[in-house]
């Protein structure tokens, strides 16, 4: 049975049709954009946590300890733009697994480095983040890649300059 709600809109009041300056879904690039990055980012995971038991935060961490060892988990959020208690969970789960040591550093810091098992680790899930990214750039010149990562770069610097600026 259905119940009448008074404050519920008249039917003149429902739009029901699309908006006409409604955003062209398939013309919106960060909409395509994000729908790029949450399939990887949803292919990716599922492989990392059937087979290494990590998720892809778990993965992000470590391969930015692998490029940048001696990051602090600020660090290491500022450089993957992730909320830093997504980044201290990952940490803690990682530290429990004997995959990255935290040490002690200067004013308080907490510097972090791969274990040995941490860099096997990275060695053996790096093919499937690289899986991803072959898929998505198959098929492109290599001359057009390095553009795609530049414009890509380029957008990231205008969209961190713009936040500053807000």
């Amino acid at each position: 049975m259905t119940t009448h709600v008074d404050h519920e809109p008249e039917a003149a009041d429902i739009v029901t049709e699309p908006l006409p300056n409604a955003l062209d879904p398939n013309n919106f690039t960060p909409r395509l954009l994000a729908l790029v990055s949450n399939s990887l980012v949803r292919q990716e995971s599922s492989r990392l946590r059937e087979e290494f038991g990590l998720g892809t935060n778990d993965w992000r961490v470590i391969s930015a300890v692998a490029t940048r060892p001696g990051s602090s988990a600020t660090e290491v959020s500022e450089f993957l733009s992730l909320n830093k208690a997504l980044i201290s969970g990952s940490v803690s789960g990682l530290v429990a697994r004997q995959l990255i040591v935290l040490r002690d550093g200067p004013r308080g810091s907490r510097p972090m480095y791969l274990t040995r098992a941490g860099a096997e680790m990275h060695d053996a899930m790096l093919p499937i983040s690289l899986r991803g990214q072959d898929i998505i750039l198959q098929g492109l010149a290599p001359e057009v890649v390095k553009g795609l990562n530049l414009l890509l770069q380029d957008m990231l610097d205008r969209l961190n300059a713009a936040e500053k600026d807000s």
